[in-house]
């Protein structure tokens, strides 16, 4: 295998993980929020993730990130993680997390908006996909399914917002070389969310039961050092409107389990919102700038 045959499977392997594992991760944070506060949660997954690949790395030689690299980190994984990720762990106290997946499903629409800001010149399709798309984040908040929690409104409509920034931001910041980087945002971003959620009142008082505790080792395993590293590979190889392609795919498997086994119901609101959130993002995702 030649080793332009080697990356195309591991940028397939990589995408195929984010498709099934991160779709997966909206069930599983639902069910680790039965025995854990929402941030100190997210806090505990990523800061386990990314001392042991910290950890793996370093016993393979790698060198140490440094001090700019940290930085680079600390801005990346506090947006990415502590605001994109904290923010859907907080925002599911409330909502099912088949709408958490559809609402985050319109990331990619903010990295376009926000590309923007760092010189991307938008074409009309381009145009028309956001318009769609935002008009189905519209279509599917009409029915203000979290009118009674503004905190966890906050959070799940900042959340993508805040991914997308990060997003952008990791191939423009200097960030430690290889896995090393996500690693690192992930130890950022997990000691951010700890200071955020202990400022907000969390602890960690009680004992968790084996169901919430199996979800967290989930996370752990699966959504943090899997699929965030397979991202944070995909970002430093292929162009973030590949990397953020997830979005479309994620939210169909979140609405399957949810409904499966979470006994989560989809309105016809909900089916015209995912129809048209999804449309303006494959729009985008299909006609890449270039």
């Amino acid at each position: 295998m030649t080793g332009r045959d080697s990356s195309r499977v591991l940028v397939a392997a990589s995408l195929v993980a984010l498709y099934l594992i991160w779709g997966s991760t909206y069930l599983a944070i639902r069910i680790a929020l039965e025995g854990f506060p929402p941030l100190l949660m997210a806090a505990l997954r990523h800061l386990s993730a990314g001392a042991i690949l910290f950890a793996v790395l370093k016993l393979r030689g790698a060198p140490w990130p440094t001090r700019r690299q940290w930085r680079g980190a600390l801005v990346t994984g506090a947006l990415l993680l502590a605001g994109g990720n904290g923010g859907v762990s907080l925002s599911e106290r409330s909502v099912a997390s088949s709408f958490a997946a559809i609402v985050v499903a319109s990331m990619p629409l903010w990295v376009a908006v926000i590309g923007l800001r760092y010189g991307h010149r938008t074409t009309r399709r381009e145009i028309g996909g956001l318009l769609v798309g935002f008009a189905g984040v519209v279509i599917l908040n009409l029915g203000n399914p979290i009118s009674g929690d503004p905190i966890a409104f906050i959070a799940i409509i900042a959340s993508p917002i805040l991914w997308a920034w990060g997003s952008i931001l990791s191939g423009r910041l200097e960030l430690p070389r290889g896995p090393m980087a996500s690693a690192a945002q992930m130890l950022c971003g997990g000691a951010v969310l700890v200071v955020v959620g202990l400022a907000g009142g969390e602890r960690l008082t009680v004992i968790a039961s084996p169901r919430p505790v199996l979800a967290v080792g989930y996370l752990i395993a699966l959504g943090s050092l899997v699929a965030f590293s397979a991202y944070g590979y995909l970002l430093r190889t292929v162009r973030s409107t590949v990397a953020t392609s997830y979005a479309y795919v994620n939210p169909l498997v979140a609405i399957a389990l949810g409904v499966l086994f979470a006994h989560e119901d989809l309105s016809a609101r909900g089916i015209v919102a995912t129809a048209l959130t999804l449309g303006g993002v494959f729009v985008l995702v299909s006609n890449p700038p270039g």
